[in-house]
Order: C-alpha cells, then structure tokens, then sequence
C-alpha cells in the first residue's frame, strides 16, 4: 500500500475545528514538531488515515505575543508533544490535558530549541545589513529624483510640497511610534507579570540614560 502524503498551512485560530474534524472522520494523531525560523516557530500537527498522512503546519508563531490551543481534547496522546513544544521551544500552549506546566524536560537553556549559534547570529546581522543599505541607496536615489523635480518648480509651489511631505513624514513616523508602544504592550502582557516588570524597568533605565546622554550633549 502506497503512502499518500499531503501538505497544508493553516492558522491558529483553525486549529481546533481541524483537530475535532479528524477525530470525527477517523484519523489518528500522529505527530506535533516544531521548528524556529526568521518569521518565528513554524507548528506542524500530521495526522493519519489508512494510506493518508495529512500534514498541516500553522507558520510564524510569535511564542512571545500568540497562544495555540491544545487538541488533548480530541487526542490526549498530543500532550507529550505539545508539553516539549513549551519547554523546548516556548510555545505557549492553552489548556493541555497532562500539563507539564514548563517541567516535562530539564534543561540548563531556557528555550534551548530557540538559541541561535554565534555563526548563524552573525549571518542574521550581515543581512540585516544588507537589506538595509539597499533601501537607504534606494531612498537616497527617490530623494534626488525629487530634488531635481521641486527644483524645476515655481518656488512657492515648490514649498508648499515640501511643506506637505514633512506633515505626512511626520504623521506617518507618530503612527509607527504608536504600533511600536501597542505591539510591545501586547508582548509585555503576554509574559510572565515578574518578567514583564524586568523588561518595563530596563526599558525606563535605557530612557534615562538616552536623556541624560542627550542633555549633557547640548
């Protein structure tokens, strides 16, 4: 009998209604893994029928700020599985059947399966790099084109256009200030509280001393 394998991506909020559809439909669990990637850890549930092994993989979990649900409420032999994703990976899962509560293995790392070596850190960096020069010379090429096109202009014209572009540069630059504060709000509230007010406390020492280095610069 030939093995019929398939492949398919999912989101978390799917998860449940695609474990309790299997379950209904016959389907044995067969696996949990995960793997860390550039986006965030990849979740990948396999399930089996007959000759049918179906794969589904929910992509670029942010263990920091989303929570998956577990489906130990229509297969509990997930739970081992699903106790090795949060100790190993730190992926925070919701209501396992058998919850280990973080002590199914004993490791010296916290989120061992996350830490990157320094080689693969420096080749993460030399990217970043790269792709930021490319949009700062791709920038600077836009800024000539439009030097050279509000110099060709009437000047009052020419000021009023600048005039508008340094309003909407300085709305756009308050709106991703304020995606930043929301966006590290919710992964501040996702932590745990003790660890939360560690990283609350750093980031207000970092400010002061911004302010005082910028004070004592003017």
């Amino acid at each position: 009998m030939a093995l019929h394998s398939s492949f398919d991506t999912i989101q978390t909020d799917d998860l449940l209604a695609l474990a309790e559809r299997k379950r209904s439909d016959g389907y044995r669990f067969v696996q949990m893994l995960c793997v860390n990637t550039e986006q965030g850890i990849d979740a990948l549930y396999s399930f089996m029928k007959g000759d049918r092994l179906e794969n589904y993989t929910i992509c670029g979990i942010d263990a920091d700020v989303e929570t998956v649900p577990s489906i130990t409420g229509f297969y509990l032999a997930a739970f081992p599985f699903e106790n090795e994703a949060h100790d190993l990976f730190g992926l925070r899962i919701a209501d396992i059947a058998i919850d280990f509560a973080g002590n199914f293995y004993k490791v010296a790392v916290d989120k061992p399966m996350t830490v990157i070596s320094p080689a693969q850190k420096a080749a993460r960096e030399k990217a970043a790099k790269i792709a930021a020069a490319k949009a700062a010379k791709a920038a600077r090429g836009a800024d000539a084109d439009l030097e050279a096109k509000l110099a060709g202009m009437d000047p009052e014209k020419a000021a009023k256009v600048r005039a508008a572009m340094e309003a909407k540069a300085a709305r756009e630059k308050a709106a991703a200030e304020s995606a930043k504060h929301d966006e590290l709000e919710r992964k501040l509230a996702g932590m745990d509280p003790e660890k939360a007010a560690k990283v609350r406390a750093a980031m207000e020492a970092k400010a002061a001393r911004d302010a005082a280095a910028k004070k004592g610069g003017e």
